[in-house]
């Protein structure tokens, strides 16, 4: 049956060229109408099934793209060869086929990936269309083009129309994903100017600069954000119409408002995206994505109640010991190098002793993956309990006795551990973010965690905890966010809570 289907695409009768000319010219009024009929795309209305069929065009782009170039050097090998090849429509017409599945799953990423507002998505996604256009008209060609006594001038035409129209759309899409620089960043001076581009200066041998000397904003906190949160945020990719590859785009903001607060940190909608609890489903960034590290939160609170100014230079700026040791981790060597000798002394003392290597080690080994350092140049801890759940109790957890004071993190959900375990973080003088959900702690467990002065994060869902141990919180001067839903915990004590404090924020579902 397969031998008799491509002999019928060898030899196509006038029925077969007729059918797939009905059909391809029904599938490029479809094609064409899908952006009116769908409108503009709006990822957050968006069902996971259209995000999860998107993400397939990156895949499938590479098949039309593939087997055009074939077909191109199919076609140029035969101006050479003495032996005319068979003429097929296999080739075509799976490039054709391709090319419409590649279009559709790209459809679907437009509007579900976030590219509102894009022009150049929309380029990208035009551009599309009009190369799964021209492959089905070049495929009705060669369906009519195929007896030995047509010519192929007009097919071969069409076929490196296509593949010019393929080289613009494939460029716009390199620029969504790479940059609209990625091919020319790394000219030569030659080439660039050939293509009418800026001509790259040589680079001066720099003398060695200190950490007062660096750029705040250009220099420390845009690369933070480039690594965590730009890949989502730039041109031609901006989820919720927000752009963070500049400072004027952070100031424009997108959907809710502007990114930052020149002079507040807690005002600041990155920050308080940054802060939230990692199940919260506005968290950012999202799951998947690397969070920023512990100093990088720091320094960007820092920045940002310092006024947010895009010139100024560290020196400029109100220091600390913490925004110095913070500031030592994100600097390049060299500068660490030429920094002062306060700031080398800052960065050697927060470097773990070869003690506490060894401690963390055999800890690691009863607990694979739950104990790490919170960076390469910290002596500072965070733990996750998580993977083993049930199998976590109270016994298991006196093993991390020995370490308490350098945790910063401890994520204890679903585990056994009781009361007991909880009492014992009165020891943990550095805990900043806690997570007790769906354990079996009580109010009980709340006199130890009230004495947790640096606390910021406090997860209690699906807790026993009661109005009475919720109300023994206020005594901590920095939480700053407190789940409680799904707890018998009432909208009353919640209210008095935060009558204590401001800055707190209380997630209770009510």
């Amino acid at each position: 049956m397969n031998n008799s289907i491509d002999s019928k695409l060898q030899n196509p009768s006038k029925r077969i060229a007729w059918l797939i000319t009905l059909s391809g010219l029904l599938s490029i009024v479809g094609l064409v109408s899908l952006p009116f009929i769908f409108g503009e795309p709006d990822g957050d209305k968006m069902p996971d099934i259209v995000r999860f069929l998107g993400r397939f065009h990156p895949v499938i782009l590479h098949l039309p793209i593939g087997v055009f170039s074939l077909i191109i050097l199919q076609e140029i090998l035969s101006f050479f060869s003495r032996e005319k090849a068979k003429p097929t429509l296999v080739p075509i017409l799976f490039g054709a086929v391709s090319a419409v599945a590649a279009v559709i799953a790209g459809f679907l990423l437009y509007h579900g990936g976030g590219y509102e507002g894009s022009e150049l998505a929309e380029d990208h996604l035009w551009g599309g269309l009009a190369f799964a256009c021209a492959a089905i008209v070049t495929l009705i060609v060669k369906a009519w083009s195929l007896s030995p006594s047509s010519s192929p001038i007009f097919y071969r035409g069409l076929l490196f129309s296509s593949m010019g129209v393929m080289t613009y759309a494939s460029h716009d899409g390199a620029s969504l994903t790479h940059g609209s620089d990625y091919l020319t960043q790394y000219a030569p001076a030659t080439v660039r100017k050939a293509m009418g581009l800026e001509v790259k200066e040589k680079k001066q041998e720099e003398k060695p600069r200190t950490l007062e000397d660096q750029v705040v904003y250009a220099e420390i906190i845009q690369p933070m954000l480039n690594k965590s949160c730009v890949e989502c945020h730039k041109e031609g990719k901006a989820k919720g119409k927000l752009r963070m590859d500049t400072y004027e785009m952070l100031l424009v903001g997108g959907k809710e408002g502007p990114a930052i607060e020149p002079g507040s940190a807690e005002d600041s909608n990155i920050f308080y995206r940054i802060e939230l609890e990692e199940e919260d489903e506005e968290h950012m960034p999202p799951e998947g994505k690397k969070d920023l590290e512990a100093h990088e939160v720091v320094i960007l609170k820092w920045w940002l109640d310092q006024g947010a100014d895009p010139q100024k230079k560290v020196g400029e700026l109100e220091l600390n010991d913490e925004i110095r040791a913070a500031l030592s981790k994100v600097v390049t060597p060299g500068i660490v190098s030429a920094a002062p000798a306060e700031v080398k002394e800052a960065v050697a003392s927060l470097l773990p002793t070869p003690e506490l290597l060894a401690l963390v080690a055999e800890i690691e080994k009863l607990f694979p993956a739950g104990l790490q350092f919170e960076s390469q140049s910290s002596d500072l801890l965070t733990f996750t309990g998580v993977s083993m759940r049930e199998n976590f109790s109270d016994d298991q957890f006196t093993k991390l006795h020995p370490v308490l004071n350098q945790l910063t993190s401890l994520d204890l959900s679903s585990t056994s551990i009781t009361d007991k375990t909880v009492q014992s973080l009165a020891n943990a003088k550095n805990l900043r973010n806690l997570r007790l959900s769906e354990t079996e702690i009580t109010d009980a467990a709340l006199g130890g965690i009230s004495k947790l002065t640096n606390l910021e994060s406090l997860n209690l869902y699906g807790t026993k905890v009661t109005d009475k141990g919720v109300k023994t919180l206020s005594s901590l001067p920095k939480l700053k966010r407190l789940y409680v839903w799904q707890t018998p915990v009432t909208a009353e004590a919640i209210a008095e809570l935060k009558k204590s404090s401001n800055q707190l924020e209380v997630v209770s579902g009510f």
